[in-house]
């Protein structure tokens, strides 16, 4: 039986198309599409081939790839840019006054959340709370997440997962003390949902409201 490091590794080095996270959920569709085929039940096995496709597309997890130096911070997750504000030090996850990047994702979007940038996690912090749609400003406050403390170049960034409307899972594959690289697979968050990126002041943000970024590919700011 694989431990449960192993396990975390082959999510976070994950050499398939898809993500493992959805391999279960596709396996019982394609197990029911079978049975319902062979009970002559065409319209429920053309229904549930349907989701299966859907839940195969929804988990799918593309390699990325970004050549741009260490002092690069890079999108945790694919999606729209909600909001780009900036923080005092009382609305602010740093402890300072920083720059408040959103990102919604969409259940078009992939789901797969990696690194912004290369250093060393210091923190990880699970919340409970409410599931509002997360493109609401009220999600980053009120709604179940995940916040991940990085350290990097002397200055830390913290970046949330939330949970949406639908989605109710978050999954965390990285702990306090990993040395993790930028572009690496951290996490998923099922079936649409959030994230939160909190940045030190003297980072230059590049990216916009309503911009579409790619984790691990898009720059959204750079280091002094």
């Amino acid at each position: 039986m694989e431990s449960n490091s192993e396990k975390i590794r082959k999510r976070v080095h994950n050499r398939l198309k898809i993500a493992r996270e959805g391999l279960p959920f596709i396996g019982i569709g394609v197990a029911f599409c079978l049975l319902f085929t062979v009970l002559d039940l065409d319209l429920a096995a053309a229904i549930l081939g349907a989701l299966t496709l859907f839940t195969i597309y929804f988990f799918r997890d593309p390699e990325r790839r970004n050549d741009s130096s260490e002092k690069t911070v890079l999108a945790p997750a694919d999606g729209r840019i909600l909001g780009v504000h900036s923080l005092e030090d009382g609305k602010s996850l740093l402890g300072e006054p920083g720059t408040k990047v959103s990102i919604f994702m969409s259940v078009f979007n992939v789901h797969v959340n990696r690194i912004p940038a290369t250093g060393r996690i210091s923190g990880i912090s699970y919340f409970p709370g409410r599931f509002f749609s997360a493109n609401l400003d009220k999600a980053s406050a009120q709604n179940e997440n995940n916040r991940v403390t990085l350290e990097t170049f002397g200055r830390h960034i913290v970046f949330v997962q939330i949970a949406g409307l639908i989605a109710r899972r978050i999954a965390c594959w990285i702990k306090e003390g990993d040395e993790v690289k930028a572009g690496q697979r951290f996490g998923l968050i099922r079936f649409g949902s959030r994230l939160d990126i909190y940045l030190p002041r003297d980072i230059r943000v590049v990216v916009q409201k309503d911009q579409k970024v790619k984790a691990g590919e898009t720059i959204l700011g750079y280091l002094p």
